[in-house]
């Protein structure tokens, strides 16, 4: 059907058959007052705000309950239209608060351009205040109702279009409000799903305070998907966890594999930085993410491979220098845009840190091995025991391009007095003769040097090696520590002992073994230009621990040969431009041996990066992206739910400590299919709200203001 002609204020515009003029006139960009409609909801015509003359038609209409036709004439300036408009005007803002400046939605409140607009002639009539007291006790939406206009749209985007029915309009000591039809929002089975401050004109309903801080100086995208913006891979997480609650699993790992082409990996080890976005936080406790994505992987059917479409060939050859998440990613991604990818391993096997640097109670080896597996194709090739000592050189062996992503895989000893003696280890060789079934010495008493997550799984290690007595040392306070909050949980589960704010100036031996360790208490410490530790040390505080083994685990480098030909930066990593290029032009980098010991998805995001710039140097756009999951139905209509801001985490279980110590078998369990179906149905859907139409105001439209001249078109 074609498109409708119609006049609005003397402008020619075309519009789609059905519309109402109002959103014909905004389409157009002609501004016409308007509040209590909605883009997303059906109009109302309550506020007369947007009253009009048609031609033709007795009396004044209101312009979101009309439809346009062919040859409508459409006065926004009528006389009467205006007395109206300033009626209405009058109406709403005599019982409104007069603190516009001290309002957390001044320069963006609807009722604020409107106004503008009309002519703010109802101040004289603000002799009728609402008293009704704001109401913060909910942790994610806020309640400010003095601030409302009784325009319904919070209600009819509650009832209508998510279909909970949160909130209501009722007469309360004879004037109508909105208000919560229980005695709290999750007395009312809310969903906490914010279409409410979404669509609410004014300050009324609006994000807590904490949440809108996190959201301020953020896209619009970023600040109401924030476990997404949080992902440094940029998966959609919300997308993935709706296609678990579907039960579609497959379709769930293809989302992350869009991304991440290790889903099963990270499913155990990601530090889930999407967890501390959570906006559920707010309520009780955060979405247990990574959970589920591995319980999403371990069913995953593998039916994606159908939609993987592989360009093209390119006739560009690429090597990649390094099989660890940086390196695998890479080729995946190059591989997969039709490029030829020879990866170069020094070890036996591939995998980097995620075989060598992980125990294997953390991350099983066949995990590893599948997800590698998956990642190969007929444009991938691996060569094992190939130890590269020149980057450069392999640009004339006829590489057109060259990735560095050896990870770093060589660890730092300290040089304190007793680092030479027998019993001292570094975390980066003590982790792998462990996990190829080694058992390096530990004693019964072990202490580990260092605060972070390599530091407690050195830990887990030496327990499980036999260990009666661990101890970890670290300058950090017990908060400060870079070793997450879960992973301090199990160590101290597993009965590691913890000293923090210590710093440890000595090595004790006897006869050339380790015997101890000499500790000193610090009230803080800070580096000098060169990264050395200076520590405040506490007078008196010097202890001696009585140990049979020492793990130095206080940071990691890159193993780079000597004559490599590339420049480095601190720490002996590879320095890199913004566009991931090495000081040898077609020679890029990524992944910890440009970071530093980071974390598996920061690598896998890094690579991503550094694909794409390969992917541009070698003559193409940079579009790495692939398709590799289905289209998904996002439902307005969420539903009710009882008590749902009260569902508690379910995270899977986890071996006891006494059975999990006495073995490197993988020690949690995971989610079963009633933990995975339940805190799958916790998510609170943050990305419909990108679905809801932004309100636009005044200014946003080309015709804006009273008796503005239009061009017509």
């Amino acid at each position: 059907m074609g498109k409708v002609t119609l006049k609005i204020d003397g402008v020619t515009i075309k519009a789609d058959p059905g519309q109402t003029i109002l959103e014909a006139a905004l389409e157009n960009g002609i501004y016409i007052p308007h509040l209590c409609s909605h883009e997303n909801l059906l109009p109302a015509g309550a506020c007369r705000m947007c009253s009009v003359r048609v031609e033709g038609t007795d009396g004044i209409v209101t312009a979101c309950s009309v439809r346009v036709r062919e040859g409508m004439v459409v006065d926004t300036r009528d006389e009467l239209a205006e007395k109206i408009r300033k009626l209405s005007c009058d109406l709403i803002v005599r019982t409104h608060p007069s603190d516009c400046t001290g309002c957390p939605k001044y320069g963006s409140c609807q009722l604020q351009t409107i106004i503008q607009v009309v002519g703010d002639t109802g101040r004289r009539l603000r002799n009728n205040k609402i008293l009704t007291p704001a109401n913060g006790t909910n942790p994610v939406i806020l309640h400010e109702m003095y601030r409302c206009i009784l325009c319904g749209r919070c209600v009819r985007a509650c009832h209508d279009m998510r279909g909970v029915g949160a909130i209501k309009l009722e007469t309360v000591n004879g004037r109508m409000q909105v208000v919560i039809d229980g005695d709290s929002l999750n007395d009312a089975a809310c969903r906490f799903c914010s279409a409410c401050v979404d669509v609410c004109p004014t300050g009324a309903i609006r994000e807590h305070e904490e949440i809108a801080a996190r959201q301020a100086g953020k896209t619009r995208e970023a600040g109401l998907v924030p476990c997404r913006e949080g992902c440094p891979a940029g998966i959609d997480i919300p997308r993935y966890i709706r296609f678990i609650r579907e039960g579609n699993y497959s379709a769930a790992t293809a989302v992350i594999r869009e991304k991440a082409p290790f889903p099963h990996v990270l499913g155990y080890v990601c530090t889930h930085p999407c967890e501390t976005e959570c906006k559920r936080k707010y309520l009780n406790e955060p979405i247990a993410i990574r959970n589920l994505k591995r319980y999403a992987a371990a069913k995953d059917d593998g039916s994606w491979r159908q939609r993987r479409v592989l360009r093209s060939a390119s006739g560009k050859c690429v090597a990649v220098i390094g099989s660890g998440p940086a390196g695998l990613t890479a080729a995946c991604y190059l591989g997969g845009i039709g490029h030829r990818v020879t990866i170069f391993e020094a070890c036996d096997k591939a995998g980097g840190q995620l075989r060598f640097g992980i125990p294997k109670h953390r991350l099983p080896r066949e995990v590893v091995d599948s997800e590698i597996e998956n990642i190969l194709t007929d444009n991938i090739t691996i060569q094992t025991n190939s130890r590269i000592e020149n980057a450069p050189v392999l640009l004339e062996q006829g590489f057109d391009a060259v990735l560095a992503a050896m990870g770093t895989h060589r660890g730092v000893k300290l040089p304190v007095p007793g680092s030479d003696l027998t019993g001292v280890h570094v975390s980066t060789e003590f982790l792998k003769a462990s996990g190829q079934g080694g058992r390096p010495y530990v004693g019964k008493r072990v202490m580990i040097l260092g605060g972070g997550n390599v530091a407690l799984d050195c830990a887990s290690v030496a327990k499980r090696l036999g260990a009666k007595e661990v101890h970890v040392s670290c300058p950090e306070s017990y908060g400060a520590m870079t070793a997450s909050e879960e992973e301090r949980t199990l160590a101290e589960e597993e009965g590691v002992i913890i000293h923090n704010s210590v710093t440890f100036p000595e090595i004790i031996g006897n006869c050339g073994r380790v015997c101890g360790v000499r500790i000193q208490k610090i009230s803080s410490f800070s580096f000098d230009g060169n990264g050395s530790m200076i520590p405040k040390i506490v007078p008196d505080s010097d202890e001696i621990i009585m140990v049979d083994s020492v793990v130095f685990a206080v940071g990691q480098r890159p193993d780079i040969p000597d004559g490599f030909g590339l420049e480095l930066s601190g720490g002996g990593r590879i320095a890199v431009k913004n566009d991931c290029e090495t000081s040898v032009k077609g020679v890029f980098a990524a992944g910890d041996v440009v970071t530093g010991t980071a974390s598996v998805i920061k690598a896998i995001a890094g690579a991503r990066e550094a694909a794409a710039r390969i992917d541009r140097y070698l003559g193409g756009v940079g579009n790495i992206e692939e398709k590799l999951s289905p289209e998904q139905y996002r439902d307005p209509s969420i539903g009710r739910q009882e008590n749902f801001g009260c569902l508690l985490r379910r995270s899977g279980s986890v071996l006891s400590p006494e059975v999990r110590c006495g073995s490197f078998e993988v020690m949690d369990l995971g989610m079963n299919d009633e933990d995975a179906a339940r805190e799958s149905n916790r998510c609170l859907q943050c990305d419909l709200r990108l679905d809801i139409a932004p309100q636009r105001f005044w200014a946003n439209f080309r015709g804006a203001g009273s008796g503005k001249e239009v061009d017509e078109q």
